[in-house]
């Protein structure tokens, strides 16, 4: 998730706009703190945070996480030095990433592997597997870890070998072997750094988890989320620090799940012909009727989870959710020969059960995975979740009188009518819009500079502060071979 952003600084600066005349000039409100202190900050989160970008955490992004961007403004209004546990430039490409190489033919995007910059961590339990270089620095403030949900944080050993999976990019963050829980290590920090302020956007991966499986990874349990997510924000405040949490957008309205209209490619399969050969071969085979074999069409087909439980092969419909990576699916050639398209699967009208089962034999679908698809049972039970989880993260605002940035009301309404900044039109669409990445789920730069925005929107508001905002557009989007 994934994977978006409009802090308005003053109109008339934006727009460009003088007056003349014996018009008094107007201008920008002085910088101001208000009642925040933000002298001494830090950030808690997963790879929103850490400036995950391109489905990979490189040297780039971590240079334009939001946390950087909001520390950078920070400066203006009192703020200290932020420091974040960035690759050095040797390591550059980080974890790797994908990166835009061109456009087919037909206009489709290509999209390539940058290689990653791994390396062995000496005296690790985990020697022999290639792990991030670890992060040797001790003044860490950015926390942003990739992949970490609230069910993680207390989890013993989530950087450190944990025979039920480990993280990587937490692990470089730590000690050699250390087996610390992700909680205990923002504890540490807190008491070492004695932040005046924070932020804090966990919880994404709570239900982004389950979602880009197909349904597959479990939700968070809201108890277990909400008992967890109230431990993290009383760490956060015990020393009376003030700061921001953001809840959690709605996967419905990230490019990875947008990107593919389920209906168009529906259609798309159902438009093309079926060979005289294979329909004379079902005629013969399931011994048709002149009326069922005159219906005889190709449908777009799925693997999904049914409501008892099962995973069944089924058609489509276009309440379902096809994630992006399907897309170089459907329609690809069958591994096996003779079988159909990916995607497709043979529609007869007016099948007996006898007969449906022939088909199924004869000439079985070769339907997306379930991983590839969101069905509509799972689109659903990811919605209520989110709007479960935000609950929680909102009454943990209001229980510590913290600033709260409703991220998921902004992707929706982004998603819906676009963006304009300083002229220049963004949206959610995947790749022309500006704000994701190659992911469909994390920011660009871009992106992530219009979410910092917005965040020193409501700080602005809530503490009476008043910190410059950035221009958005000065920030890269897709980067363009």
């Amino acid at each position: 998730m994934k994977k978006i952003f409009t802090y308005v600084a003053p109109a008339l600066a934006l727009l460009g706009l003088t007056l003349g005349g014996c018009q008094p000039d107007i201008t920008d409100p002085k910088p101001s703190a208000g009642t925040a202190d933000f002298s001494r900050y830090i950030a808690v989160g997963n790879s929103l945070t850490a400036g995950f970008a391109d489905n990979g955490l490189y040297l780039e992004g971590q240079q334009n996480s939001y946390p950087a961007l909001l520390a950078q403004q920070f400066g203006q209004v009192g703020g200290g030095e932020f420091v974040q546990p960035l690759f050095a430039e040797a390591n550059a490409n980080g974890s790797g990433y994908v990166r835009l190489a061109g456009f087919d033919a037909a206009g489709n995007p290509q999209i390539g592997a940058v290689t990653t910059s791994l390396a062995v961590i000496a005296g690790s339990q985990n020697a022999g597997t290639n792990l991030l270089v670890r992060y040797t620095g001790t003044g860490n403030q950015n926390l942003g870890v990739p992949g970490i949900r609230v069910a993680d944080i207390t989890t013993a050993g989530y950087g450190f070998n944990n025979p039920l999976g480990y993280n990587t990019f937490f692990e470089r963050l730590l000690p050699a072997n250390s087996p610390t829980t992700y909680l205990a290590y923002v504890q540490e920090r807190v008491g070492t750094v004695k932040p005046t302020f924070f932020t804090n956007w966990l919880g994404n991966n709570d239900v982004l988890g389950y979602a880009t499986s197909g349904g597959v990874a479990p939700l968070t349990d809201p108890v277990e989320f909400g008992t967890k997510y109230a431990l993290m924000t009383d760490v956060l405040t015990a020393g009376g620090a003030k700061g921001l949490v953001v809840n959690i957008p709605s996967v419905t309205n990230l490019p990875l799940f947008t990107t593919v209209p389920t209906a168009t490619a529906i259609a798309g399969v159902a438009s093309q012909p079926v060979p005289d050969a294979v329909k004379a071969l079902l005629t013969s085979r399931l011994q048709l009727t002149a009326a069922q074999a005159a219906t005889i069409r190709f449908g777009l087909f799925v693997r999904a989870i049914n409501a008892t439980g099962a995973l069944v092969t089924r058609e489509a419909t276009a309440n379902d959710l096809i994630l992006l990576p399907a897309r170089g699916l459907i329609g690809a050639p069958s591994p096996v020969p003779g079988g159909l398209p990916g995607g497709f699967g043979v529609l007869i009208t007016g099948l007996a059960p006898a007969q449906a089962a022939g088909l199924a034999a004869a000439l079985p679908a070769n339907a997306l995975p379930n991983g590839a698809v969101l069905d509509a049972l799972e689109v659903t039970a990811t919605i209520n979740r989110t709007n479960e989880l935000n609950a929680i993260i909102l009454a943990n605002a209001q229980r510590k009188d913290l600033a709260f940035w409703d991220a998921n009301g902004f992707f929706t309404r982004i998603s819906r009518s676009g963006l304009a900044i300083n002229g220049v039109a963004t949206s959610t669409a995947f790749i022309t819009g500006g704000l994701f990445s190659l992911d469909g789920v994390h920011p660009t730069p871009r992106g992530y500079a219009v979410a910092t925005n917005e965040m020193i929107g409501v700080i602005n508001a809530k503490y009476g502060a008043s910190v410059p905002g950035l221009d958005a557009t000065r920030y890269r989007g897709v980067k363009f071979p």
